[in-house]
C-alpha cells in the first residue's frame, strides 16, 4: 500500500539535528514567547527510489516514527496553550504527504514484484504456444488466417475478424490479475464470471419465520420469505492504444505484454471510479450513488450514513468516536470481514487521531504489501472516493464481498485497425464489466455532516 522514498543517511542525520536544536529551545516544556522564530524543521524527502520493497518499506516506517512524534508535538502545544505552533502544523503537513509520497512508490515496487509469468505449468502447452503465434501474426500483420483455423477447431461460432478476437489466454489472465492489485474495489468485491450479457440474482431480505412450539401442539404455516430480484447488467469498456508498424516489426518487442500494460491501467482507472461513483449508465453502478439515508432510519435499498456532528470535518471532541459508532453499525457477521475505503488525503487526516489512551487508531502494515489498519480493520486507498467537505461520503465500511458484486463478462477482445489513423495501428480493446451493490446491510458510510 505504500511508497518509497529516498531519504539519505545524510538527510536524517540532519533532520535529527534540526529536531534537537528545535527542542533545545523550550523551557519546562514551553516556548519563549519573545524569543526568535526557530528554523522549520523539513520532512523526510524523496531523493532516490529504493531498489527493493525492503528498503522502501524501512523507509516508510521511518517516516511514520518521525510523523509520531511531530503529531505528538503538535497535541502538546494544543494541551498547553490551545493551539499549535505554525511551524509545528507545517512540519507534520509536510512529513505527511511525505509518507503518502512514500506510500505511492511502495506501492509501485509491490505491483511489480506481483506481476506474474504469463507461461504457467500444468496447461495444455502446445495448444497455448499455437494461440500465442496466432494471435502475434494477426497483431503484428493483421494475417487472421490462423486465428480463424483454431477458432475453426474449437467450432467458436461466436468470434469473427469483424467483431475481433479473443486475446490469449496468457495476456488475459495477466489482465485481470493486474486490475486485481490496481483497483481497490476489485480485490475487496465478489467477482463473477459470466457468459450473457446479465446476471440476474435473487436475494431474500428476510430469511424464514420460525417459532416455539410444544410438542403436541399444532403447527401453524409460517411466513414465507419474499425473493427479490437485483440485475447486474455488463457494460463494455473499451481502449484503443496506437502503435507504429515498426514497432510492430520489431522482433524484439513482447507484443503482448505491450497490449496488457496498456490496457490494464486504461480499465484499471476507469472501471475503480465506477465501482465507486458510477451512476449505471453505460457502466457499473457505484456503491456511493445509491440513494443515502442516516443509519438509524435504515431501510433495503439504502445504504446507511453516520454523521461526525460537523460539517465538512470530524467533530471538535471525541473526533475518532465516528469511526467506531461507523464499525458497530455493522452486523458482526459484515463487521469481522469489514474493510475502510477512503481517499489518500482522507487517510492522512485519520492518521493524527489517537483513541483515550493516546494511541493512534492507524497503524502502519505489519509488512510491505499488507494495508494499513484502522481500529484492526484493513485500509484500502481509492482516489475515487470524496475529499473531506461538507456533507461528503468521504468514508466507508463494509463487507464489501458481501455487499458488493463485480460481474465480468468472459474474454478480452482485439481488434486491429490499420486504416483509421495512419500511420498509426489501432488496437481497439474491448471488455464487458459490470457491478452494483448486493447486499444493502453490508456498506456503511461516514458522513462529514451533522
Amino acid at each position: 500500500m505504500t511508497g518509497e522514498t529516498g531519504m539519505t543517511g545524510q538527510a536524517k542525520l540532519a533532520d535529527k539535528a534540526a529536531v534537537d536544536t528545535a527542542k533545545a529551545g523550550l523551557t519546562s516544556g514551553r516556548r519563549n514567547e519573545n524569543a526568535a522564530p526557530r528554523a522549520a524543521i523539513v520532512a523526510p524527502e524523496v531523493k532516490a527510489a529504493p531498489d527493493t520493497v525492503t528498503a522502501a518499506f524501512a523507509e516508510f516506517m521511518t517516516a511514520f516514527e518521525a510523523f509520531k512524534e511531530a503529531n505528538d508535538e503538535r497535541l502538546g502545544e494544543i494541551e498547553e496553550k490551545l493551539s499549535s505552533d505554525v511551524v509545528t502544523r507545517d512540519k507534520v503537513e509536510r512529513i505527511n504527504k511525505a509518507i503518502d509520497e512514500q506510500s505511492r512508490l511502495l506501492d509501485e515496487l509491490v505491483l511489480k514484484k506481483r506481476r506474474p509469468a504469463l507461461e504457467r505449468s500444468g496447461r495444455d502447452e502446445a495448444g497455448l504456444a499455437e494461440h500465442k503465434a496466432a494471435f502475434e501474426a494477426y497483431v503484428r500483420r493483421g494475417d487472421d488466417q490462423a486465428l480463424r483455423d483454431l477458432d475453426q477447431k474449437a467450432l467458436s461460432a461466436g468470434v469473427s475478424g469483424d467483431g475481433g478476437y479473443l486475446v490469449p489466454q496468457q495476456v488475459d489472465e495477466e489482465i485481470g490479475r493486474r486490475l486485481r492489485v490496481i483497483s481497490p474495489i476489485r480485490s475487496l468485491a465478489t467477482v463473477r464470471q459470466v457468459s450473457g450479457s446479465v446476471l440476474k440474482k435473487p436475494f431474500a431480505a428476510s430469511g424464514f419465520a420460525s417459532g416455539w412450539v410444544a410438542e403436541t401442539a399444532a403447527r401453524t404455516q409460517t411466513g414465507t420469505p419474499e425473493l427479490s430480484e437485483l440485475a447486474f447488467p455488463t457494460m463494455e469498456l473499451y481502449a484503443m492504444p496506437a502503435a507504429t508498424q515498426g514497432l510492430l516489426d520489431d522482433a524484439a518487442v513482447d507484443i503482448e505484454a505491450w497490449i496488457a500494460a496498456e490496457v490494464d491501467i486504461a480499465f484499471a482507472e476507469q472501471e475503480g471510479e465506477a465501482f465507486v461513483l458510477g451512476d449505471g449508465v453505460l457502466k457499473p453502478k457505484g456503491f456511493l450513488s445509491y440513494d443515502q439515508v442516516a443509519d438509524t432510519s435504515w431501510e433495503w435499498g439504502k445504504i446507511g450514513t453516520v454523521a461526525t456532528g460537523a460539517a465538512g470535518a470530524f467533530a471538535a471532541s471525541g473526533a475518532s468516536d465516528v469511526l467506531i459508532n461507523v464499525v458497530y453499525a455493522l452486523k458482526a457477521g459484515h463487521r469481522q470481514n469489514g474493510s475502510f475505503v477512503m481517499s489518500r488525503r482522507t487517510q492522512g487526516a485519520v492518521r493524527k487521531l489517537k483513541d483515550a489512551d493516546g494511541n493512534y487508531l492507524w497503524a502502519p502494515p505489519a509488512r510491505a504489501g499488507d494495508p494499513a489498519s484502522l481500529m484492526g480493520f484493513a485500509v484500502a486507498e481509492s482516489e475515487d472516493m470524496p475529499e473531506i467537505a461538507a456533507n461528503a461520503t468521504a468514508i466507508a465500511f463494509g463487507d464489501f464481498r458481501a455487499g458488493y458484486l463485480i460481474v465480468d463478462r468472459v474474454g478480452v477482445r482485439v481488434l486491429r485497425d490499420p486504416y483509421s489513423a495512419k500511420p498509426y495501428v489501432l488496437f481497439y480493446t474491448t471488455k464487458r464489466v459490470g457491478g452494483g451493490v448486493q447486499d444493502f446491510e453490508a456498506i456503511k458510510l461516514v458522513k462529514f455532516g451533522v
